[in-house]
């Protein structure tokens, strides 16, 4: 049965491991920033590098090796989305473009969502999945 988030604030820590400068405790990434940051994580984390958990990532490594072309576009949108969804609870996709940058040898991803549990307008999300890591 899947658990509805009801929560107002969000907060993740920086995977940076900057310090703050005052406490000199890790930094803290809060709501809108939080949620990006862990978007971003798992869309470029690939299947089977977080122990414990062998399925978690985007998985689109291989895909990024393939033809450049609209099909594999479609397959890493397909992937993309999939992993948001399974991994990321705290927000909804209003839209996902994965678009072929042939010039860069890039996709580049351009994401709009809804966060789940605060009053915050759709918020976009926007980098290039590369080749090479």
């Amino acid at each position: 049965m899947a658990v509805n988030r009801v929560s107002k604030y969000f907060k993740d820590i920086s995977l940076s491991f900057q310090t703050n400068p005052i406490s000199y405790d890790i930094a803290i990434l809060k709501n809108e920033n939080a949620i990006a940051k862990s978007l971003r994580n798992i869309v470029l984390t690939a299947n089977g590098e977080k122990f414990f958990n062998q399925n978690y990532g985007g998985d689109i490594q291989k895909s990024l090796f393939e033809s450049f072309d609209n099909v594999s576009s479609s397959i890493i949108k397909e992937k993309v989305k999939t992993a948001i969804e399974n991994y990321e609870s705290r927000v909804r996709i209003v839209s996902l473009d994965i678009i072929p940058n042939e010039e860069y040898y890039q996709y580049d991803v351009s994401l709009i969502y809804e966060i789940v549990g605060i009053e915050a307008s759709p918020q976009q999300l926007s980098f290039a999945l590369l080749p090479t890591r």
